[in-house]
């Protein structure tokens, strides 16, 4: 299993300067990158001073300049935000200016606070249909011409200026989490991003049962990656995880806010709405979030990790963007790279001897 981080420039008070917010970032993305982790991961988000990300490409061709080797990817751009040829140039441009080092990430979105924004009000549900076109249509014009007559675009013959430099295109993953979303994206050679949220242990296995089967009825198709992310604070002291659990609590509430569009947000920054307006209220159980989440010691993150790999996931991604205060973002990325990748990065070598030795 390898290990992967999602970031973005995060603000959460107007009192921290955008400077704060941009440095913390590439300090970040430098960690991360020297100290093994294969990829970094950023969304594309507008409007909201939480996920300062609106144009995900932008942000890894600067992270490309000062890194040398990890992977840059974007996690979710919102398929119904983009238009097949300006999204297939973009990426393919990024591409090149990353040296090769692009992963496409593509979702149909979630918040609906930016839909209603961002997409002139359309149920953030209905994105899964935009996703499912404009990713077989940028394609078809990163390989040449192309013309399409679609749902949501038409265009005469036209093409990808540049190709992307990866060939035949960069690495696809779709953000998925019910079966119908794995079964499209596996058929059309996608990887998987997924994420339990905040839920049980046990929705680790209900993600990867639905991997497991999309790759089984699509035998045609050689076995993608999966990817699963969760919050995530690594401490030295096993007290650790109360600073940890109020800021993912707080950051939840700013969450719903969006995803329900039931607050207010005020010069791009979400209040947190009160608790009794929260969906599942037990994922804000200070017990199950300790527990459910990636919070803990290293030998703690170590025995809940184990979970993920036995699981088959390909990838476990730190989400470290929920206003986790900064000194704590760096101790858990070196915590990983000091402590827990090595304890993987073994088992991986005994098992290779093992697979050698027959």
């Amino acid at each position: 299993m390898k290990f992967a981080v999602s970031l973005t420039m995060e603000r959460f008070s107007p009192d921290i300067p955008m400077s704060t917010a941009k440095n913390n970032l590439l300090q970040l993305a430098r960690m991360a990158d020297e100290g093994g982790f294969e990829a970094l991961w950023t969304a594309e988000h507008h409007t909201i001073e939480c996920t300062i990300s609106p144009n995900p490409f932008q942000t890894l061709v600067w992270l490309a300049q000062h890194t040398q080797q990890i992977r840059l990817g974007t996690s979710t751009l919102v398929a119904p935000y983009w238009t097949p040829i300006r999204l297939a140039g973009e990426s393919a441009l990024c591409d090149h200016l990353t040296n090769g080092r692009l992963e496409f990430g593509i979702a149909r979105g979630s918040y609906q606070y930016e839909f209603d924004r961002m997409a002139g009000g359309m149920p953030q549900q209905e994105g899964v249909a935009y996703m499912k076109e404009i990713v077989p249509a940028v394609k078809k014009l990163w390989a040449g011409d192309y013309a399409h007559d679609g749902h949501y675009w038409k265009f005469p013959t036209a093409t990808s200026v540049p190709k992307p430099l990866q060939q035949p295109h960069p690495p696809i993953w779709v953000a998925a989490r019910d079966p119908g979303s794995f079964d499209w994206a596996i058929a059309n050679g996608a990887s998987i991003l997924s994420t339990p949220l905040s839920q049980p242990a046990a929705e680790i296995q209900v993600l990867a049962d639905k991997f497991n089967k999309a790759v089984a009825d699509h035998p045609e198709v050689p076995r993608p990656r999966f990817m699963m992310q969760r919050r995530t604070c690594v401490y030295d002291k096993a007290d650790g995880w109360e600073l940890a659990v109020k800021h993912s609590m707080d950051y939840g509430r700013a969450f719903e806010n969006l995803m329900q569009n039931i607050g207010n947000v005020r010069e791009g920054f979400p209040e947190a709405v009160p608790y009794e307006a929260v969906k599942g209220k037990d994922n804000y159980n200070p017990d199950n979030i300790r527990k459910n989440l990636m919070f803990g010691t290293p030998d703690e993150a170590i025995e809940k990790l184990l979970v993920y790999e036995e699981a088959g996931v390909d990838q476990y991604c730190l989400g470290l963007t929920f206003n986790l205060p900064f000194e704590l973002q760096k101790r858990t990325i070196e915590l990983f790279v000091k402590e827990i990748m090595p304890f993987f990065a073994a088992r991986e070598k005994d098992k290779q001897r093992k697979v050698a030795a027959g």
